[in-house]
């Protein structure tokens, strides 16, 4: 049975405006062969491409099902390194930190590559 957890403490506007949300084209998917977790999505934004690691592996069966699907993606995340690659921002996905197989957070349809969101 799904229970939602509590809200967390109340950020200032100010704070959130500091997370740069934008729109991304996954583009590639490849396995990181040395996790057991990750994957490493390359993304277009538009005016830029990102490599980003995600820890899908063992949430769906075929992680190529997401490939050239739009989702949303924190773009101004330090660059992360791990288990020898790195990775230059965060999938804004839904479902994780309430435990049930997360999914992607997609526009309800097609807008340009780098849209902001907020």
């Amino acid at each position: 049975m799904f229970t939602t957890k509590p809200v967390k403490p109340n950020v200032s506007f100010a704070d959130l405006s500091k997370l740069d949300i934008r729109v991304g084209t996954i583009i590639e998917i490849s396995d990181v062969t040395e996790s057991d977790k990750l994957i490493k999505l390359s993304v277009d934004f538009g005016d830029f491409k990102r490599s980003i690691l995600v820890g899908m592996k063992k949430e769906r069966e075929d992680c190529n099902e997401i490939l050239n699907k739009q989702a949303l993606f924190v773009v101004n995340l330090e660059p992360k390194s791990m288990v020898g690659e790195v990775s230059e921002g965060m999938l804004f996905d839904i479902g994780y930190d309430s435990g049930i197989t997360p999914v992607l957070s997609i526009p309800e349809k097609p807008v340009p590559n780098g849209t902001i969101a907020g």
